[in-house]
């Protein structure tokens, strides 16, 4: 009976998507960079500041410069491809193999590696198969002649909130994707950036916060910042003197700010290479200094903390599980997908049972087809 009355839950789903207008996450091919309402895609602006940002940002360094670390330069930023589901998938051998996805991984051998191929930097490689969804990163990115050498690596399911197993790391140090991270010049042609930015810091704490992973620090001091640590450009901050393509990025660092995901040089944005970046426009954005951020308490947001799924700020109606203001197929298909065991069930418990079930999607559809969202037994 279950599955039956789940098929047809499938059914309607398909009609409200071809019906509805929905919320979308960043995409890549017919790919998200992971669910509408992953922790990457969800607006902070309207959250509270922690109550340690002072200490933190003056750790970071408040006169320290905001530096975009891409631009046209092939080898400045961190390229990708994508690649169809037939690309030839090849052997890893991993430095850090314990804390590794084994493999085997769909990264040609001749894609670019960062900083080029004669490089002695973090030679990240990434490649995304957007046929199906699949995203895969390396760290010390060496081609042989038929696999790959690499100090890490981690391959993420594009349309899953699930995070990398606790304390592992991943191609980056914080156990992050670093793709979802990255700014892209195809965002700024269409008009906005639509999720957290990467950045990075000179020296972290030996921890992490929601949703990283993993540290890469033995320094027990409370006031440099943890791996995950969400910042964002303050809300009065006048962006209004720059360039139509910086002040998209920097509407990104106010709305959905920056996730801190590796050590490095404080205050560098990360972004992929591309030949229609101007570097000397890039620049102005260095004009703006530690002391226009302030770290965001994004605790609220996390429904469970071994999933990115974050709790959507503002949202009213309970059966809104994205918190776009709109019940619609995005949100049955959150709370199917609670019901089949594919997520953490979370906000989708909308009869408050203990578990997310048939009942929770039939009320989401409910409400999706113009209803009462019921909660409750």
């Amino acid at each position: 009976m279950r599955s039956i009355r789940l098929s047809a839950v499938v059914i309607v789903q398909t009609w409200l998507a071809a019906s509805v207008a929905t919320a979308q996450p960043p995409t890549i091919g017919n790919c998200p960079f992971f669910p509408a309402d992953n922790i990457w895609n969800t607006p902070i602006d309207q959250l509270p500041v922690a109550a340690n940002s002072a200490t933190y940002i003056n750790t970071i360094g408040t006169s320290k410069v905001l530096h975009p670390d891409f631009g046209p330069d092939p080898t400045n930023g961190i390229p990708y491809i994508t690649a169809p589901g037939t690309q030839t998938k090849y052997p890893v051998t991993f430095q850090y193999a314990d804390e590794s996805d084994p493999g085997p991984y769909a990264i040609p051998l001749n894609v670019p590696i960062e900083g080029g191929s004669q490089s002695t930097g973090d030679r990240h490689a990434i490649a995304v198969d957007t046929d199906n969804c699949i995203l895969y990163e390396l760290y010390s990115a060496y081609p042989q002649t038929s696999s790959w050498q690499a100090g890490s690596g981690a391959i993420f399911n594009l349309l899953s909130d699930a995070l990398r197993p606790a304390t592992w790391t991943s191609a980056d140090a914080a156990g992050l994707p670093i793709l979802a991270g990255l700014v892209r010049y195809d965002e700024i042609a269409a008009g906005a950036i639509h999720h957290a930015i990467r950045f990075t810091v000179p020296q972290t704490q030996r921890a992490y916060v929601w949703p990283a992973r993993h540290y890469a620090s033995s320094i027990t001091d409370t006031t440099y910042p943890p791996m995950g640590l969400r910042v964002r450009l303050r809300a009065n901050y006048d962006i209004s003197g720059f360039s139509a393509t910086n002040q998209i990025i920097l509407q990104a660092l106010k709305k959905y700010g920056m996730m801190l995901a590796d050590n490095g040089s404080a205050w560098y944005i990360s972004g992929a290479p591309d030949s229609r970046w101007d570097n000397d426009d890039l620049h102005k954005l260095t004009t703006i200094t530690g002391s226009a951020f302030e770290v965001v308490d994004v605790s609220s947001l996390m429904i469970d903390p071994n999933s990115g799924q974050a709790r959507q700020p503002g949202a009213a109606n309970a059966c809104d599980l994205n918190g776009d203001g709109v019940v619609d197929s995005q949100d049955v298909q959150i709370a199917t997908d609670a019901a089949l065991g594919k997520r953490s069930c979370g906000n989708a418990d909308i009869n408050g049972d203990g578990a997310c079930n048939v009942i929770d999607v039939q009320r989401v559809i409910n409400a999706a087809l113009g209803g009462a969202c019921r909660t409750g037994q």
